[in-house]
């Protein structure tokens, strides 16, 4: 395995010179799912990551908030970092209240640990389905994680892609805890909105009120490319119309693993009024939802 100072082939760095958004967030907005990288020279990645990121720091990553026009953050552990949460620990600590974090905890974490990780700021944990970023988990000990942390009203994010949902379907039913899922289980979008696979994913939402989505990730999901993502607008919107007080959005900046091009952060914000064309829509979807979830205590 190469060391944090070596990227892994064909990482493409996040652009350093975003566009302006012509959207304009209502005050408060949250982007909620981001993450940091290091710097590796002082939070070293982990042994076992399956890539090497470039480094993106925490004072980076409010930079441009304050740039779009954000003003909070939910930063996300990522995978290279492992459950190593210290990075996430360190930015929300320099957020000045302004960020929480989901965390990656293993199955060996003691209830010391998890009191001082939601001390720190940590408000759920993530669990990672997708196998070409993790390896299996036992789904015994991932029910067990599941129950310790409800006890300290946490959440549970999953991270799974679209043709993995009717293995996982029962599993996910099962879960104990607000469930919030990634990027809207990463739906094939060159499919039907109205087809089978992603009907199984809006029969979750709709069966199992615990269940959020992220509409996050349209660089990730989409065919047909920047600027417009067009082909993704259809999927998030369904998802915002039909369930607007369980919805999320963030950047998922630095981006990591895109391989095909450097994503424009304001454009990014800009895909937001094709997938929440209301103001009310776009109060739930940046304000209201994130800060309940995280800032309950903010009311």
């Amino acid at each position: 395995m190469s060391t944090a100072f070596e990227k892994s082939p064909g990482w493409i760095d996040w652009s350093p010179s975003p566009s302006k958004p012509r959207f304009r967030a209502p005050p408060g907005a949250v982007d909620a799912h981001c993450h940091v990288f290091g710097p590796g020279a002082v939070f070293p990645y982990a042994p076992e990551r399956k890539y090497t990121p470039c480094d993106a720091s925490a004072a980076q990553l409010f930079a441009l908030h304050d740039f779009l026009g954000f003003s909070r953050s939910v930063i996300v552990q990522a995978t290279c970092h492992g459950a190593d949460n210290r990075a996430m620990i360190d930015a929300i600590a320099r957020s000045g209240g302004r960020a929480r974090g989901i965390a990656t905890v293993p199955h060996s974490v003691s209830d010391r640990d998890l009191v001082e990780l939601d001390q720190a700021g940590i408000r759920g944990a993530r669990f990672n389905f997708v196998k070409r970023l993790v390896d299996a988990s036992p789904r015994g000990p991932l029910m067990e994680i599941a129950q310790r942390i409800k006890l300290l009203g946490w959440h549970i994010v999953i991270y799974f892609e679209a043709q993995e949902l009717p293995a996982l379907y029962d599993f996910f039913a099962a879960l104990p805890t607000t469930i919030v899922v990634d990027h809207m289980g990463r739906p094939d979008v060159s499919k039907s909105v109205d087809g089978p696979e992603f009907s199984l994913f809006l029969k979750l939402m709709r069966e199992h009120g615990n269940f959020w989505s992220k509409v996050t990730c349209p660089e990730r999901l989409s065919v047909e490319g920047p600027p417009d993502y067009p082909d993704v607008t259809p999927f998030a919107r369904r998802v915002v119309e039909e369930f607007p007080d369980r919805v999320l959005w963030g950047t998922d900046w630095p981006h990591p693993n895109m391989t095909t091009h450097a994503p424009d952060d304001g454009a990014l914000v800009d895909f937001i009024p094709q997938i929440a064309p209301t103001p009310a829509l776009q109060r739930k979807l940046l304000v209201d939802n994130p800060m309940r979830l995280y800032w309950p205590e903010a009311k």
